[in-house]
């Protein structure tokens, strides 16, 4: 079973509140290093076998049609998730 994974986050000229407020709990917390923090959103899609070029496409298609916002949020990322076949196979049981 394959994975893809798509990336949303909101536009750069877009106000992150959900952002703002992790920024700031993480410089409460002592986190000083991180001076900002946009907060987006992850899907994963699981396909029967393999990714290929087309599924890739199709979710990008799906991505800008339901997934996203596109007056606000970016498509930033549409990917095969490899580590997907590798916890397929953590899964299986070894008698």
């Amino acid at each position: 079973m394959g994975r893809i994974v798509v990336d949303v986050m909101p536009k750069p000229e877009i106000l992150d509140p959900q952002g703002k407020a992790v920024a700031g709990a993480l410089a409460r917390l002592g986190y000083d290093e991180f001076g900002a923090v946009r907060q987006g959103k992850r899907f994963e899609l699981e396909v029967d076998g393999e990714v290929t070029p087309e599924l890739l496409g199709r979710a990008r298609e799906a991505a800008g049609l339901l997934l996203s916002n596109p007056v606000i949020e970016d498509v930033v990322n549409v990917s095969a998730d490899e580590s997907a076949d590798e916890s397929a196979d953590d899964d299986a049981v070894v008698s």
